[in-house]
């Protein structure tokens, strides 16, 4: 089970960098005004949400789910966790949505929007980690 335990940690850090790094990208993406940057954009926020962010988060999960099923653990951190995580997607999901949106040129939102958006996977993250690791409850 380490072994599995391992490669859920590797593939939440291979999904949080996507997180992290695509809302940055918006910043970028939302300040541009030159057709080639934002076509360059286009390209690099679907290669990383298609690419990297969303097989990271599918195997996070997998993975999760098995260690959750091989340890038979539970207890109320976990399902704090399980809550966050589920937020997590949702977070994953609206990227996506957005990404459709600077796909189909309709973007409509502002560059400091995109800054303040970009925090909020910082905050889950200190969250699942604090109840992984402190198991407050």
């Amino acid at each position: 089970m380490l072994w599995v335990k391992s490669f859920h940690i590797i593939f939440m850090v291979t999904w949080f960098a996507g997180l992290f790094y695509l809302p940055r990208l918006f910043v970028y993406h939302a300040m541009s005004e030159d057709r080639p940057s934002i076509e360059r954009f286009k390209v690099m926020e679907r290669k990383l949400y298609y690419g990297i962010m969303t097989p990271g988060g599918v195997i996070t999960v997998l993975l999760g789910l098995w260690l959750w099923l091989g340890y038979g653990i539970g207890g109320g951190w976990l399902y704090a966790k399980l809550a966050l995580v589920t937020v997590l997607i949702a977070y994953h999901l609206w990227c996506g949505k957005l990404l459709a949106d600077f796909r189909a040129d309709r973007n409509t939102r502002s560059h400091v929007w995109f800054r303040w958006f970009n925090e909020f996977p910082v905050l889950i993250l200190i969250a699942v980690v604090i109840l992984v690791v402190v198991k407050p409850f």
